[in-house]
């Protein structure tokens, strides 16, 4: 007798026979003992799961003698006449030969004729999606309204292929990818029975190659008897299918989690070289990631992986290399290189790069750990302000209550194209906070407004730095009304909107005036007559909220006759004080950045 493949000798013959899909063997059985045999059955899945052994199981329970049963025996005549392919009332065709309109017009030629020998006429069409669409649809009135002794069974690798009005009239199964753990039992009782000796590792590795694939991994395993003798181990397995080593992709996986770039080049370089399918192994390392994410996420729960022991122990200490959000940037790096591979023209040079873009993504800081050290470095440039540090924007400078306007400074100020830069502020001569003060003078409301500054400074400098423009102009029933002076007119529509409404809102109840709703205004400042303030008299001392903000605001104003022209130039922005404040070389230290470009 000529040799038989292991794919065909070891192929399952009864419903309890077939590995891995028992939903759909049971349901089969069920409907057979029950009596309630539909006339068309689609089977759906990847390919060598099964799907054409159990349309032929089906038809040799419906044909068996005595049937239809079940559990018929293998000794039958009628189940080996299927079996053989002998049986005249089973009629097997290959959809992507026999797919035209004429073959189908053929086919039902026959079917309003009886059985011969048996009690079904019964069509198997394997690769149904490959047939036409014409093809389709004259197997349609058939097929809705068969005559009772006809039954049909369709396999197909792609249902999304098959005509929905094909769907609707059949009884659809998916088949699904068998377990490894169970492709490695079959394999194990199939070498007993060949009289192999296989290691478990080798087994595992013609598992992982079939994919769920019970076919696949019959044939790899017929061909390394072939290649290998009655002994093989896992090395044959790898050198002939081009399959990385557990312990190679373990390893590299454990250089990209703990960032070491050099050995996980290393590694590969050393695949490359063997002749290994990088391909497969991009693919490899995504399923060993998504392994890794699933035991965290699970807290090691080894129901839902299909791993071996070693595999689980590897696990089990990757897991504290790296947290679960960093596996997902690393398995996303690597699910964008899989989908690219087979556009590139150098592959090693594409995982290459991948591989550092997963070591960075594995080191990447989370957005939300940003936006936390952001909030961080603004409490500690507010504390520093509070502390007599400056921020780097304009800060208010506390002034004594006895200096008065026309005295003149200790260092005077210097000029950059003809306006007044201000003084740096003593370090001794922060403020401190004080009582929010009742709204029943001028003082008090000036001293409410320049701690209203501080407070919306400490949020957004932009919207400070337009307020410094402004002055209050009332505060009564709630109603809290800001003025601009008519030469910052065109300012105010950039404060009046519904977010600084609401920050404004929010500051004036910190300062003890709840509820309060703010109104702008175009009003002249107090006291000034053409835009320029009156010197103060020697018996009333400028309060420290007006010339704090009249001192902020020098930076901005030109100094008289520092310029011929009559018009105000545009203000000078620093850059280098911009670079060299505090709180922007902390930002940098703590991000690792760089000033890349600086606008004004």
């Amino acid at each position: 007798m000529s040799y038989q493949v292991i794919a065909r000798k070891y192929r399952p013959q009864r419903f309890a026979d077939v590995i891995g899909q028992e939903h759909v063997s049971q349901t089969l059985a069920n409907a057979i003992a029950a009596g309630r045999i539909a006339h068309a059955y689609l089977f759906c899945g990847p390919r060598g799961t099964g799907k054409t052994t159990l349309a032929r199981i089906f038809a040799k329970a419906l044909n068996c003698t005595g049937g239809p049963a079940a559990d018929f025996p293998l000794d039958d005549p009628k189940a080996v006449e299927i079996a053989e392919g002998r049986a005249i009332d089973v009629i097997e065709i290959d959809g992507a030969s026999t797919n035209k309109v004429e073959h189908i017009h053929d086919l039902l030629d026959g079917v309003r004729f009886a059985p011969a020998s048996s009690k079904f006429k019964i069509y198997i069409i394997d690769e149904v999606h490959m047939l036409t669409a014409s093809a389709f649809n004259a197997l349609l009135k058939t097929l809705e309204e068969p005559p009772a002794h006809v039954k049909f069974l369709f396999a197909t690798t792609d249902p999304e292929k098959v005509l929905l009005t094909i769907l609707s009239r059949c009884q659809r199964f998916d088949l699904r990818r068998i377990p490894a753990a169970l492709i490695v039992s079959h394999l194990t009782t199939i070498a007993k029975q060949e009289g192999v000796k296989i290691d478990d590792a080798a087994l595992h590795a013609i598992a992982r190659g079939a994919d769920g694939g019970m076919r696949d991994a019959e044939s790899t395993l017929d061909q390394l008897i072939s290649f290998c003798g009655n002994e093989i181990a896992e090395a044959d397995v790898l050198s002939m299918f081009g399959l990385t080593a557990r312990a190679q992709l373990l390893a590299l996986t454990r250089a990209v989690l703990a960032g070491e770039v050099d050995t996980a080049l290393r590694e590969l370089n050393d695949l490359a070289k063997c002749g290994k399918d990088l391909g497969r192994l991009v693919t490899d390392l995504l399923n060993h990631f998504r392994n890794l994410l699933i035991f965290q996420v699970s807290k090691g729960d080894l129901k839902l992986l299909e791993v071996s022991e070693a595999e689980a122990a590897a696990l089990a200490e990757q897991v504290k290399l790296a947290p679960s959000d960093a596996v997902t940037r690393v398995m996303e790096v690597l699910s964008d290189c899989e989908s690219r591979l087979r556009d590139t023209t150098s592959k090693k040079i594409l995982i290459e790069v991948t591989l550092l873009k997963a070591i960075q993504a594995r080191n990447a800081v989370p957005l939300d750990a940003v936006l936390r050290q952001l909030q961080q470095l603004r409490a500690e440039g507010a504390g520093a302000s509070a502390g007599g540090l400056q921020p780097p924007s304009v800060a208010p400078v506390a002034a004594s209550a006895s200096a008065s306007r026309s005295a003149a400074p200790a260092n005077p100020p210097s000029h950059v194209g003809g306006y007044e830069k201000p003084a740096a502020p003593a370090m001794g001569l922060a403020e401190t906070p004080s009582p929010a003060p009742k709204s029943g003078g001028s003082a008090d409301l000036d001293a409410l407004w320049s701690q209203l500054l501080d407070a919306v400074g400490r949020v957004s400098q932009f919207t400070r730095g337009y307020l410094l423009e402004a002055h209050p102009v009332s505060l009564a029933n709630k109603l809290f009304t800001i003025g601009f002076d008519p030469e910052f007119a065109d300012h105010m529509g950039l404060v009046d909107n519904a977010k600084n409404h609401a920050v404004l809102q929010t500051k004036l109840g910190e300062l003890g005036q709840p509820h309060c709703q703010v109104k702008f205004i175009k009003a002249e400042a107090p006291g000034r007559a053409g835009g320029l303030q009156p010197p103060p008299t020697a018996h009333a001392p400028e309060p420290a909220a007006t010339a704090s903000r009249r001192h902020e605001a020098a930076a901005l104003k030109p100094i008289p006759g520092a310029a011929k022209s009559e018009k105000p130039q545009p203000f000078v922005f620093d850059k280098e004080n911009f670079k060299n404040d505090p709180l922007i070389k902390k930002a940098l230290e703590v991000f690792k950045g760089t000033i890349v470009e600086v606008r004004a």
